[in-house]
């Protein structure tokens, strides 16, 4: 110190910008059915969801989509995207693994989440272990987009995860605030990783 002066190093201030898409209407979706990582594809819904999409990402600037390896999420970013931002998969995108309950019907499988946040469905994942794939992958945008904007296309577990890393909810919360329990969808969920 000279002079009385402080030498101040500012802290990079680290900030990465998400839009959260979930994937369209499934064949499994319109049967009330719970895939997990049953791997199903998009119903004719499901494609013209995710195409009516196009309009609203067509002006936004991404630098990489990502998306869960599962068809529903793949198929859904390649129709909303196309060719004009990377699109790249990750198995940390995936839905939860409900195991033996995987692409069972939906009324036996929603009740069931809330009582498996840490015990695993047989065969499967708990929803705390699909957080801990949220976290890693919220550590690898750190490392790799600081100061960019990236969208993902994923599914209900993941996103559930985000609204408690992102926004420090708790499972009671989100499960009572979940937007599929009050049918308000929207085309995009924004989020921010500082």
């Amino acid at each position: 110190m000279r002079g009385g002066r402080h030498s101040i190093r500012r802290q990079k201030i680290m900030t990465i910008r998400i839009t959260y898409f979930v994937h369209g209407t499934t064949t499994d979706n319109e049967k009330e059915i719970s895939s997990g990582w049953h791997d199903v594809g998009l119903s004719n819904l499901g494609k013209r969801q995710s195409s009516k999409l196009r309009d609203f990402v067509r002006d936004r600037k991404f630098e990489a989509v990502f998306c869960s390896d599962l068809k529903r999420a793949l198929d859904s970013a390649r129709l909303m995207f196309g060719k004009t931002v990377p699109l790249i998969p990750d198995t940390r995108l995936r839905e939860c693994n409900y195991g033996k309950y995987n692409a069972q019907p939906s009324v036996i499988v929603e009740p069931m989440q809330e009582k498996c946040v840490r015990k695993r469905f047989p065969g499967g994942e708990s929803l705390e272990d699909v957080k801990a794939r949220m976290v890693d992958f919220l550590e690898f945008l750190k490392q790799n987009y600081d100061g960019k904007k990236v969208a993902i296309v994923s599914h209900k577990v993941p996103q559930l995860a985000l609204e408690i890393l992102l926004r420090g909810k708790t499972w009671r919360q989100v499960f009572a605030e979940d937007w599929r329990k009050r049918k308000a969808w929207q085309p995009g969920w924004e989020y921010i990783v500082e």
